[in-house]
């Protein structure tokens, strides 16, 4: 994704934004520098990070080949009229906020435009100074690959520094968001689920700048920081417009059930990873074939199972109009696990 290159000015495009001057051989490069989904999700990230966010949100589903990652963020904010301008080539951030990091050169915007020639659609949803943005890519995975299995989270561990790293698991979107909130945990906290977990985690963990008394004055919900506009949601209808206005689309019926609290806040990347990896002193691994003593499972696992089976069942509820009436129930027996979809009746 870009090693290092000589960085010069070409034009100022004001408003925190330059384009480049780089050799020919060096545009056609950038045009390869995205050579699958999870290059351009590493590059949504530091786009986030260069732009001084402090929380993450990246929402991502699929229907059929298309792939949809949709990322929030409360950092600076992109000005109106660049909104189109930073996914143009050679565009970047003023070159005193260019820095270097594990996967090379980066400014903010500075690879948008190898994600666009490589995507269906990219574009900035919502974004203003010192409002953070919304920014949502629709790659096609016949065009731009993806790993087959987006759904596994790595296993990590600490290496002779104490610093933790991932070491197993396919390299899908998922251990791309973990590498990268690893390395920058001190900067920034990363969430990572479907549209509607991450609605539902952005409405109950987004800082407020406004009360509820504040937001009877206001005009519009745009006039918000991108993540507030969620929480300022008054019902499930509007909730529902201002996420697909943010580029996270769902039902109204999901929008009842963030409303209701039925889909649960997401824990953010690093939580999640330090759990999983955190040494073990509940009960021993259980052999199925020589223990009959019947498999033990932690209660705190058994939950995180559940919510991994609710966020699962999307595929199903998109394709064929369901919706879950509780948490998916997750029942352990003496040598089978048994997971009960209770469903709503239909409309």
């Amino acid at each position: 994704m870009g090693g290092e290159r000589a960085l010069r000015v070409e034009e100022n495009l004001g408003e925190g934004y330059v384009r480049l001057r780089v050799a020919e051989a060096e545009r056609r490069q950038a045009k390869h520098d995205v050579r699958c989904v999870e290059d351009a999700v590493i590059e949504m990230l530091r786009n986030a990070r260069d732009a001084g966010a402090r929380h993450i949100y990246v929402a991502t589903s699929r229907e059929g080949d298309l792939r949809m990652v949709t990322m929030l963020d409360d950092g600076s904010g992109i000005p109106g009229d660049m909104h189109a301008r930073v996914f143009e080539a050679r565009v970047t951030s003023k070159l005193d906020s260019v820095r270097m990091d594990r996967w090379g050169v980066h400014g903010r915007g500075m690879a948008l435009f190898s994600i666009r020639e490589n995507a269906v659609s990219a574009e900035v949803m919502s974004s203003a100074p010192g409002k953070g943005a919304a920014i949502r890519v629709v790659t096609d995975a016949r065009e731009l690959p993806e790993r087959a299995d987006q759904s596994t989270w790595p296993t990590v561990e600490a290496g002779e520094d104490g610093a933790l790293a991932c070491v197993r698991g396919p390299h899908n979107i998922v251990r791309t968001c973990c590498e990268f909130a690893l390395e920058e945990r001190a900067a920034c906290e990363v969430y990572l689920g479907s549209p509607a977990e991450v609605a539902a985690t952005a409405r109950a963990r987004a800082a407020s700048t406004v009360d509820g008394s504040e937001l009877l004055f206001l005009d519009s919900l745009d006039s918000l920081p991108v993540l507030e506009r969620l929480r300022a949601a008054a019902d499930a209808a509007d909730l529902r417009a201002q996420a697909a206005a943010l580029g996270l689309e769902m039902s109204e019926r999901t929008a009842h059930r963030i409303v209701s609290g039925q889909i649960r806040p997401l824990r953010g990347v690093v939580a999640r990873l330090t759990h999983r990896s955190a040494p073990s002193s509940g009960p021993r691994e259980v052999d199925l074939v020589r223990d009959r003593r019947g498999l033990k499972i932690s209660r705190e696992d058994v939950e995180e199972f559940s919510r991994t089976m609710e966020r699962d069942f999307a595929v199903l509820a998109q394709r064929y109009y369901l919706s879950l009436s509780s948490d998916p129930k997750v029942r352990v027996g003496r040598r089978k696990i048994t997971v009960t979809f209770d469903l709503e009746e239909s409309d």
